[in-house]
Order: structure tokens, then C-alpha cells, then sequence
């Protein structure tokens, strides 16, 4: 048996990336699992991908920005399912490192829209819509955070105070739903995904994925910057600290906390990337 086994859950962003590994990684785990998302393509390959599990997921079109699509993500994944006992807001955009000194006045307006719309209105829509059915099975939180939420520079201006508004949400949240709901996240690094940029930047098309392999095809040896500089870059390999946390056996006493699973950035000091690179 799994950790989660018999659980449900509903993952935002659930199509892609991150949110399609940890919707994998649940499966594997004994849940059941509704994945929101924009692109229905993209959510029935997770369907796919789930091979026999694949009765146990749910993919749910929408965007959450809409307090009307969340709140019918989470009528559907109940009617289903029968319940809802984790919820995983997790879908963002990402903004490239786009500086406040690159950018216009009406460039970095709309942009702010656009990602504190995605990457914070829409936890605090989803939590809105989930917080009823996760008091009624005392279930949890589990939030995608970022390197960004603690630290400068994992992204532009607008992405890292969207991601430091995000913990901030976390730890309120932790706050207003206890003791019936724990509310605990997950601060990951940089990872071999689709995550685009804002569309009002002109950066839909742009992902992570891509700017990967471009690095790669150059054979330009990246700078070690991380003390687990060889660590791993592949979604699948960040889960764990999402079913650690979603696990009433093995979290029931956690809320408010979040896991940095970012190869060690804030340990990494002033000198060399790693204490032990000559090891």
C-alpha cells in the first residue's frame, strides 16, 4: 500500500510539468487525482501516461483565475471521487529573469496582472474552493513554492515577490485552517519543464524545457552554483516531499512548513558552491 492510498486529490497546473509528475507520483501512491488545467490535450496525456491508473484521474479544463472553474474542479473531483482529501496549487508562470530596468511601465502593469493573477490569485481562488471538503476529511494543502519564495534572483522582480506572496498565503492559510486542514508547500529549484512566461511579455511560447536543451546542444559547461550541483533537473525526482507532506501518517503533526528541495541554495555561502566540491 501507498501513503496515500484511498486518498483524492486535485492538482492545479496539473498537466505539465511538476504538477503532471506529482499527479504520477499520487497514482503511484494508491490516490485518486483530478488535474486542472488549460489544455485538455496535455491532461489527457497524463490519462495516458497513468497506464491502469488511468480510472483514477479526473482532467478537469480551466483556468485558475476563475473562481468558477475551480469551484467546479472541485464539485466534479467530489461527485467522482466521492471526497477530497488533498489539494495541490501548483500551476505558475514564470517571467525569464525580466529585470524592473528591462521593462516599461505599461509592460511591467500588465505583466504584474498576469503573473500575480496565475501564480497568487489563483492559490488563493483554490483554496477558496477546497477549503469546505478538506475540513470535512481533515485533509491538506501541499503548495508549489520556489527557490524564489526565500531567495533573490530566482527569477525577476514581479516572479519572486509572486512567490514570496505565496508563502505568505501558505503560512496564513496554515493559520485560518487550523487544526482541521494542514497547510504545508514545497520550495522547488529549477526544473526540465514547459513552464512559460507571461503572455503580456510576449513569452508564452518560451519553456524552461527548451532553454535546457539549448544549453545542452552548446556543451557549454554551466557554472556549479548549487552545493547538490549534480542533483537532478527531472520533475519525477521533486515529488517526494509532496506525498511526505500530503501523508496524515507521516505529516499529521506538520503545517506551515515548507520543504526546500533546490540543491541546497541556502547553504551554499560566499566562497565556493559547495563545501565538499573537492570531495
Amino acid at each position: 500500500m501507498g501513503w496515500l492510498e484511498g486518498d483524492v486529490a486535485l492538482i492545479t497546473g496539473g498537466g505539465s510539468g511538476i504538477g503532471r509528475a506529482v499527479a504520477l507520483r499520487y497514482l503511484a501512491e494508491g490516490a485518486s487525482v483530478a488535474v486542472l488545467g488549460r489544455d485538455a490535450e496535455q491532461l489527457q496525456e497524463v490519462v495516458e501516461a497513468a497506464g491502469v491508473a488511468g480510472d483514477r484521474v479526473l482532467p478537469v479544463t480551466g483556468d485558475v483565475r476563475s473562481t468558477e472553474d475551480l469551484h467546479r474542479a472541485v464539485e466534479v473531483s467530489v461527485e467522482r471521487f466521492g471526497k477530497l482529501d488533498i489539494l495541490v496549487p501548483n500551476a505558475g508562470i514564470w517571467d525569464y529573469h525580466r529585470s524592473v530596468t528591462r521593462l516599461t511601465g505599461k509592460e511591467m502593469s500588465e505583466a504584474f496582472d498576469e503573473i500575480f493573477g496565475i501564480n497568487v490569485k489563483g492559490y488563493a481562488l483554490a483554496v477558496e474552493a477546497a477549503w469546505r471538503e478538506l475540513v470535512a476529511t481533515r485533509g491538506s494543502i501541499v503548495m508549489t513554492l520556489s527557490n524564489a519564495s526565500f531567495h533573490t534572483d530566482g527569477g525577476g522582480s514581479l516572479y519572486t515577490a509572486s512567490k514570496h506572496a505565496s508563502l505568505g498565503l501558505l503560512r496564513q492559510f496554515a493559520y485560518e485552517l487550523a487544526p482541521s486542514v494542514r497547510v504545508n508547500g514545497v520550495a522547488v529549484g529549477g526544473m526540465r519543464t514547459k513552464l512559460r512566461g507571461p503572455e503580456s511579455l510576449g513569452l508564452q511560447d518560451r519553456t524552461l524545457e527548451a532553454s535546457f536543451a539549448r544549453n545542452e546542444a552548446s556543451g557549454t559547461e554551466q557554472p556549479k552554483l548549487l552545493p547538490l550541483y549534480d542533483s537532478s533537473v527531472e520533475p519525477e525526482d521533486f515529488t517526494g516531499p509532496y506525498v511526505l507532506l500530503a501523508s496524515r501518517t507521516n505529516s499529521g503533526t506538520v503545517t506551515g512548513a515548507v520543504i526546500p528541495a533546490d540543491g541546497g541554495i541556502a547553504v551554499r555561502g560566499f566562497r565556493s558552491p559547495a563545501g565538499g566540491a573537492g570531495l
